[in-house]
């Protein structure tokens, strides 16, 4: 196959465009930074608001349990997807929700001053949840519609790649520069409330950006059809759920990454936790560098890998390889919390397991795409993120209180344990051709 024309065919056409702005339109800028900007709310509300709440004194089974509940909205996200695939095109949709994104962020701030921070920075993060959430569908379905087929597999790895980029700016940079400001200032709600309006004014820089130099698609418009919308939703439910075996295409999205589910929790308050209660009793920044630094690099390197796979070999092949990439290195942690080695042997480690992440999710991303229906690409890959959501949502539920109750080596057995059921159903999933050809 032959990249090169393909990238010049995954340029959408703009007469309105000025031929100077062209370079900024390449899909390798605005892949990159719209999965940037995707990747910032999520990794913040679903990883760094754990590492937060452990910092501001949340036992792990709150810490857990309210910030998997923050879940939600892209478990609901399949609700208002065909909205977004009806009315608008999906580049106001992006703009529209950076603006709000870059609001809610600076209001998450804000929240951790006031005394009762725990419920009201919650509920800021809940809309946060809610935008990013929509965010998620609108960058999606533009993905979808500026691009190929052909490229759509092979940037998988350059969107999963600033996805992660995104998760080395929350989880590493951010948490990084809270841990230095909590030792500089002695003060942590002040440390972190500065560390939540950097993101906020990363957001604004964005925002700026993609509505001077986001491409407009042909093909990226509110459908003028005059089909009614509760008809219009009943197609959308209808096609995606008529699908061959599609209780065995539901089982493999929501139990492929189940194990992780439960292990993206309690990761960083084991890397915080004192070695007497079974943690490793890293700092906050070690925290920063080894979850949100390295592993994050490491994460994005087999994001990188395992997209240019796909790319190469199709989903067919690749995903069973990329499945036991995700999960066989949760034994490391098993080992971390018998073990409980020295910072040396902990960082590489950590590493490893990220870039097995990487790695394994590509080609379940892919697959998404790959069941998507032609008329509804943009609700239809909403459905299936958002059960892939609510697959992470429920372990993550119920994961503090399970650790708490097991302790963090039986609770690490478990998780593994965890893995094995997301690997059968590849057994049943139908996959008849590629997206890759």
């Amino acid at each position: 196959m032959k990249f090169a024309s393909m990238y010049k065919d995954a340029i959408p056409s703009n007469s309105n465009v000025e031929e100077s702005q062209a370079p900024l339109q390449s899909p390798w800028i605005f892949v990159s930074t719209l999965y940037f900007a995707a990747g910032i709310p999520y990794i913040l509300v679903n990883s760094v608001a754990i590492v937060l709440y452990k910092k501001l004194g949340i036992d792990n089974a709150q810490a857990a349990f309210w910030t998997s509940l923050l879940y939600l909205p892209w478990v609901l996200k399949m609700v208002w997807g065909p909205l977004v695939d009806r009315y608008a095109t999906r580049r106001r949709w992006i703009l529209y929700t950076q603006f709000a994104m870059m609001l809610c962020l600076g209001g998450v701030a804000i929240s951790l001053q006031l005394p009762s921070f725990f419920v009201v920075s919650l509920l800021a993060l809940t809309i946060v949840a809610f935008i990013s959430a929509t965010q998620d569908i609108a960058t999606d379905g533009f993905y979808m519609l500026a691009l190929p087929p052909p490229a759509q597999a092979f940037f998988v790895g350059v969107r999963s790649t600033f996805y992660r980029i995104a998760m080395i700016f929350g989880s590493g940079l951010l948490v990084f520069l809270a841990g230095q400001l909590e030792v500089s200032l002695h003060d942590i709600p002040l440390s972190w409330t500065i560390a939540f309006s950097l993101s906020a004014a990363v957001f604004a820089l964005l925002l700026i950006f993609h509505w001077r130099f986001l491409p407009f698609p042909d093909s990226d418009g509110a459908r003028s059809e005059s089909m009614p919308l509760m008809e219009f939703y009943r197609n959308v439910i209808t096609t995606y759920f008529k699908q061959e075996r599609i209780w065995a295409i539901l089982a493999f999205i929501f139990l492929y990454r189940i194990g992780e589910a439960m292990l993206v929790k309690l990761a960083p308050p084991f890397l915080l936790d004192a070695t007497e209660v079974g943690g490793l009793g890293l700092a906050t920044t070690q925290v920063g560098l080894a979850y949100g630094t390295l592993g994050a690099l490491a994460l994005t390197l087999g994001g990188l890998l395992g997209g240019w796979l796909v790319s190469r070999y199709g989903v067919k092949r690749s995903l069973l390889p990329m499945a036991l990439a995700l999960n066989l290195p949760h034994v490391f942690y098993i080992y971390l919390a018998y073990a409980q080695p020295s910072v040396a042997w902990i960082y590489p480690l950590v590493a490893i397991e990220q870039f097995g992440y990487g790695l394994g999710t590509s080609a379940y991303s892919v697959y998404f795409m790959y069941i998507a229906d032609e008329h509804y690409k943009t609700s239809h890959f909403a459905i299936s993120t958002g059960i892939m959501a609510l697959g992470m949502m429920l372990p993550g539920l119920v994961s503090g209180y399970l650790q708490q109750l097991l302790g963090y080596q039986l609770f690490f057995i478990v998780v593994f344990l965890l893995t094995i059921p997301g690997m059968l159903t590849l057994l049943f999933i139908p996959l008849h051709e590629d997206v890759s050809t």
